[in-house]
């Protein structure tokens, strides 16, 4: 097993947001959290990271558990997984070319030309080849998610996490960005992807997994989940998606 989660929780403060969640992710799989907003989708994306520190449960890559008490141990999660924000964070005072190449130029400190060549090579990959140059405020919404993509791929992640990453866009937006997952998917590229766009989520998804109040309440295949849905909750969220 590539990423296995066992009964992790987590919170902020007292509250607690996660309550024993688990599920594990193969390579190459695709596996969307759907849910009502409060879930915990996110909080499971973030524990990952470290940026929310579980306070109960395990994380393991390939049989190996993360201690995320030891900054060490969240450093290498973080050369293996990847996450994209809803909200882009580009550096504005820089160019699209630059914001994908200053983490493996100033924090791995890759060869300059090697990290170059592929920033150009990202960028071409998510349809903005013709934007090396271009600064965040001479893109759209669309194109500076698409940035973002490929900042995160240009860390070499094992694992890409978006977190709701059409959410912040224009509806005429969301599809270059979904059309560049769809991309990556193509690819072979595990992804663990949180989204409320649910036709999105059927399409791409090895696997699908509820949550509602912190838990998983139901996992499935996509024709599962969306046609036949076992639990009463998860049957009422989904109809009530699909109606709109």
């Amino acid at each position: 097993m590539f990423l296995s989660i066992d009964a992790l929780s987590a919170g902020y403060g007292a509250a607690p947001v996660l309550e024993g969640v688990s599920f594990a992710v193969e390579r190459g799989e695709i596996v969307s959290l759907i849910g009502p907003s409060g879930s915990g989708k996110s909080t499971v994306l973030r524990c990952l990271v470290g940026l929310v520190r579980p306070s109960a449960g395990r994380v393991a890559i390939d049989g190996v558990a993360v201690d995320y008490a030891s900054r060490a141990a969240v450093r290498g999660v973080r050369d293996r997984l990847a996450i994209v924000f809803q909200q882009y964070n580009l550096f504005q005072n820089m160019t699209a070319l630059d914001n994908v190449t200053v983490a493996p130029l100033t924090v791995k400190r890759w060869p300059r030309a090697e990290v170059m060549e592929e920033g150009r090579r990202l960028l071409a990959a998510v349809g903005l080849g013709d934007k090396l140059g271009a600064y965040p405020d001479q893109l759209s919404g669309g194109q500076q998610q698409r940035v973002a993509i490929a900042r995160a791929l240009a860390l070499r992640p094992e694992i890409l996490l978006l977190d709701e990453v059409t959410s912040a866009l224009d509806p005429e937006l969301v599809t270059e960005v979904l059309d560049t997952i769809r991309g990556l998917a193509a690819r072979g590229m595990t992804m663990l992807v949180v989204s409320h766009e649910m036709a999105f989520v059927r399409e791409v998804s090895s696997r699908v997994l509820f949550m509602d109040q912190g838990r998983v309440i139901e996992a499935g295949t996509p024709a599962e989940i969306f046609d036949a849905p076992r639990t009463e909750r998860a049957r009422e969220f989904v109809t009530k998606i699909l109606r709109h």
